[in-house]
């Protein structure tokens, strides 16, 4: 099958799943696995094998090295590194001092890329950044604003009582405590939202403790996410996705337009209490990524 070349980095519970949703619509032609594990992604990769022959999926799955990476079209960087997450506030921050000496490994490994780069590990906003600044590539985003978005619009619509493409808004911001309702411009069928704001929100930021009790972990949500941003950043599509991407000098998700593969911002108009978390959002990420572990070593002039 003739297609795009597709890294995944990561072969654990979140990885497994995102594997398995590129095979099964085909997305990629050929879709290569990387884990510090060698054994665990050759593992995944000859299950990804059996699923494509039973599902009669044309993508090829295999196990490869970082080095590979670099042939790739786009790299989908969903690592996790064992750590005990006991952070009752911030969840997805409890992360950060873990994952961020993998993260920035992987970003000099990978140092000058040119391929886009779709980062999934938590707290995402602050690994995008991390990614993007020690690799100097230029097509890096997180894709947690997205996930976010889709529950949003989805939450609304059962208010609302209609189905989730009649719904249009976003959710901006950090993704987890911080994110950003934008319902001074959220519409459905093109008429400013009537349901109760309060009830909805608040669900919103419950949906995610609700998955963690039952599963232990988001695993579909952020697939799904990635599929459908992952279409426009390889350009076989056009439209709005929102991601984590530069915000004057902070990283946070924003709406961006994706033209032939390429992105820009376009921010809705915010009022003065979305402005005002916005803010305090860019705030609260610029301090904690000053608390980051230092890069160790210099990437490559």
């Amino acid at each position: 099958m003739n297609g795009p070349v597709v890294g995944l980095v990561g072969a654990g519970a979140v990885g497994q799943v995102l594997a398995a949703g590129l095979v099964s619509v085909e997305l990629p032609g050929r879709l290569v696995v990387v884990s510090r594990r060698t054994e665990q992604a050759r593992a995944l990769a000859a299950d990804l094998q059996d699923m494509a022959l039973s599902a009669r999926s044309r993508t090829r799955a295999e196990a490869g090295e970082v080095a590979d990476l670099r042939r790739c079209d786009a790299v989908i960087v969903a690592l996790r590194t064992d750590f005990t997450n006991s952070a009752a506030r911030d969840v997805r921050r409890g992360g950060a001092t873990a994952n961020t000496p993998a993260m920035g490994r992987l970003a000099r490994e990978l140092h000058g890329y040119r391929g886009g780069v779709l980062v999934v590990t938590n707290p995402v906003d602050l690994m995008a950044r991390r990614f993007a600044e020690v690799s100097g590539c230029a097509r890096v985003y997180g894709i947690g604003s997205n996930l976010d978005s889709a529950r949003y619009r989805l939450l609304l619509a059962r208010y609302a009582h209609v189905s989730p493409d009649r719904v249009s808004g976003h959710v901006i911001g950090e993704h987890g405590d911080r994110a950003v309702p934008c319902l001074s411009t959220t519409t459905v069928d093109g008429h400013p939202v009537t349901a109760p704001a309060r009830a909805f929100v608040d669900d919103l930021r419950q949906r995610p403790t609700l998955i963690r009790t039952g599963i232990g972990r988001t695993r579909c949500g952020p697939a799904g996410a990635v599929l459908s941003t992952l279409r426009k950043v390889l350009g076989l599509v056009d439209g709005v996705e929102e991601l984590s991407a530069p915000y004057g000098d902070v990283w946070l998700g924003v709406p961006l337009r994706f033209t032939g593969g390429r992105a820009a911002p376009c921010l809705p108009p915010l009022d003065r209490y979305e402005r005002l978390r916005l803010d305090s959002a860019a705030s609260s990420l610029r301090d904690a990524y000053t608390h980051l572990p230092a890069p160790t070593e210099r990437t490559p002039a």
